[in-house]
Formats: C-alpha cells, sequence, structure tokens
C-alpha cells in the first residue's frame, strides 16, 4: 500500500510473532474507524478496526462484526476481498482484509496522475463493481474518490469500503443514488483532465441529475458502451482515410 506521509508506525507487542509493522493509514480513515497495515506472518494484510473510543461499547462492536458479516462472502475481481474477523495486539478486533498496492482516486487527481488506463477502469470495473454489489443486496456509503484505490502496475480498479449490511431488497432511491455519485464521480475526474471527453461527460451529466434518464447500472452500462462504439467508429473511419490517403498518394507518384 502506498500511502502519505502522514503514516504512523504502532508499537505492538505480540509474543506469538504472528504480527509485526503495525502501521496507522490516516490517509484511509473512516468516521468509526481506523485502517492499518500489518505483516501477519511475514505477509502484508490490511486492517479495519474501531477507533480507541469505541472499542468497548457493544454498538460499535456490532457494527463492525455486521460489517464483516456482510462483506466476507462477497468475491469480486474489484472489490478488496475479506479473509478473517481476529483479535490484534493493541487494537482490538479488526477485519483483516487483502492488502493492495496502489493509490486513491483522491491521490491520483490531487497529484494530477490521472492516465487513459485510469478512464478506462472507471468506464468498466466501476460498473461491474457496482452492479455487483446491488445484485447482492448490500448496504454501502457512497462510492467517492476516496473508497477507489488503483493497483501500482496494471491499474485495476479496487474497492475498499463496499457494504456494512445486507438488506432483502435495494431500494429505488438507493440503487439511483450509486447512478448519482458515479455521475458525479466522473464529473470531479473530467474537471481534472487536461483533454475534453465530451460523450463521457455527457454521460457524466446524466447520470449525476436525480431528475436524468439513467435510472440503473444495466442503462448506464449501455450508455457507456454506446460512447466507445461511437469512438471505436470515429477512430476506425480516421484510419481509413489515412489508409485512403496513403493509397492515392501512392498511385500518384507512380
Amino acid at each position: 500500500m502506498y500511502i502519505s506521509k502522514d503514516e504512523k508506525l504502532i508499537p505492538i507487542s505480540d509474543p506469538t510473532g504472528r504480527w509485526s509493522e503495525l502501521t496507522l493509514l490516516p490517509e484511509w480513515e473512516e468516521d468509526i474507524y481506523d485502517v492499518y497495515t500489518v505483516k501477519k506472518h511475514g505477509k502484508w494484510v490490511m486492517l479495519k478496526a474501531l477507533k480507541e473510543k469505541y472499542r468497548d461499547d457493544p454498538k460499535f462492536r456490532a457494527i463492525i462484526e455486521k460489517e464483516f458479516d456482510t462483506r466476507y462472502n462477497l468475491a469480486h475481481p474489484n472489490i478488496v476481498m475479506v479473509n478473517d474477523f481476529e483479535e490484534i495486539p493493541g487494537i482490538g478486533m479488526a477485519i483483516v482484509t487483502d492488502d493492495v498496492y496502489g493509490y486513491s482516486l483522491r491521490r491520483l487527481i490531487d497529484e494530477k496522475r490521472l492516465t487513459p488506463k485510469i478512464i478506462q477502469r472507471l468506464e468498466t470495473q466501476l460498473p461491474d463493481a457496482l452492479e455487483y454489489i446491488q445484485e447482492n443486496h448490500v448496504m454501502h456509503q457512497p462510492i467517492t474518490p476516496d473508497n477507489i484505490i488503483f493497483t501500482e502496475y496494471n491499474e485495476n480498479l479496487k474497492l475498499i469500503n463496499v457494504g456494512y449490511d445486507h438488506s432483502d431488497r435495494l431500494e429505488h432511491q438507493d440503487t439511483k443514488q450509486d447512478i448519482i455519485n458515479y455521475g458525479r464521480l466522473i464529473n470531479e475526474v473530467l474537471d481534472n483532465l487536461p483533454e475534453q471527453l465530451p460523450k463521457l461527460r455527457r454521460v457524466a451529466r446524466k447520470a449525476a441529475d436525480p431528475e436524468g434518464p439513467i435510472d440503473n447500472v444495466q442503462e448506464l452500462k449501455l450508455c457507456i458502451r454506446e460512447r466507445s462504439k461511437t469512438t471505436t467508429i470515429i477512430m476506425l473511419l480516421g484510419f481509413i482515410i489515412v489508409m485512403l490517403g496513403v493509397l492515392i498518394y501512392l498511385s500518384i507518384k507512380s
């Protein structure tokens, strides 16, 4: 995990030797949780634990247990996997997840390090992850640049905060809010790009509009595919025009 300069190494006393190099990650802090990286048997993992003032409160202990139960059975390539729920020396019960080497979308925006591949992942992998979450009736915090990570080498998208409870069914306002938040996120990304992507901007504006025509993830993906199809056709036509120009030039020259 690549983190901010505010990272803080926490002393950990573990006579078993299972846990070492516990490091607090202020960049990933949540309202009631602290987030850490730590080595478990020499392998890096991430931890999500209650802040100290909440650790002994039964109400908040029930909240973290519910989140673990909700996330444990989720399995999707664009969601950080939950592995266990364990007592960690010095910080109490914690959700243990895979470690992810990369940077938050928030940091990439702030440091002006957005790439075409990141845009493509936001168009494809993020809607796929949202669709999976909705299909599993998972209640979750709003998707924002702060809870999206892009991995270091291949820039794959990973959601790190994807659910705190299950519901028998999601209300329309919940699924619609995902679309609105997606539109707002894409608009923010586009605001920080040097080049203009007018077709993607139109999709984002439609999605961000509470009264807009995009009502669910399936419709969102269809709009994005139409944009991609149009872009592909334009590129293909451009290629054909260039090749025709070359052929005409060669025929005249001969």
